[in-house]
């Protein structure tokens, strides 16, 4: 991962015309997932943020895992999980420069001071949970939606457990941010990252659009 991953994320987020490229996801193949990711490089790097520790790992291709934490070591297991069969390393000198920007992204989203996260990405997922995932994306910050509201909007209103489930199978941390999904009366639901971190996402996210709107007018 070097020259080829930078590269490979400037054409990531224009490349809207990919057949495996849906709203800034670009997807692995259904077998390399499968595969336990066999036969993909894959190298990853960590930092502390203001709700614990942030892993990601990367492709050459994009972003395939953002996981909070409390430990380095902790994610490491969740990584080697994920991509069983994958050749997993820390991200290579060459690369250094485009991790650090991506993870000052995600820091400067933590803060309240940056409010789109436009990160290349290289996942999988079935037709349904890629269409959550696509939706996820779309809305606005500041803004939740229900699991119910969630399964309409991607025409299938009966399937609000799947819903859940695609929300429950993201593996990528803030950059599809199925924190903004809440129940229907208003609870907060699930989140794999805890509850404590998505109740703080949620009303740092609250609180910075309102700012935004008052000083805009």
């Amino acid at each position: 991962m070097n020259e080829q991953l930078q590269r490979q994320a400037t054409l990531a987020r224009g490349a809207s015309r990919d057949s495996q490229f849906v709203s800034g996801v670009l997807g692995m193949t259904p077998g390399q997932y499968r595969a336990g990711g066999a036969g993909m490089e894959i190298s990853h790097a960590s930092a502390k943020t203001p709700l614990g520790m942030l892993m990601m790992a990367a492709t050459d291709r994009g972003l395939c895992f953002i996981q909070l934490g409390d430990g380095e070591a902790e994610m490491r297991e969740r990584l080697r999980a994920e991509y069983p069969a994958a050749s997993i390393s820390v991200i290579p000198p060459g690369a250094e420069g485009l991790f650090r920007q991506w993870i000052q992204a995600l820091r400067d989203y933590l803060e309240g001071s940056r409010i789109g996260l436009d990160l290349p990405s290289d996942i999988w997922g079935t037709p349904l949970q890629m269409k959550v995932w696509d939706y996820l994306r779309a809305i606005p910050y500041g803004e939740v939606r229900t699991y119910k509201q969630v399964a309409e909007s991607v025409g299938r209103p009966r399937a609000t457990r799947a819903v859940a489930n695609a929300c429950a199978a993201n593996r990528l941390a803030l950059t599809v941010p199925c924190h903004r999904v809440i129940r229907g009366d208003g609870g907060l639901g699930g989140y794999r990252w805890g509850l404590e971190r998505k109740r703080a996402l949620l009303e740092r996210e609250r609180v910075a659009r309102a700012e935004t709107t008052r000083d805009g007018g």
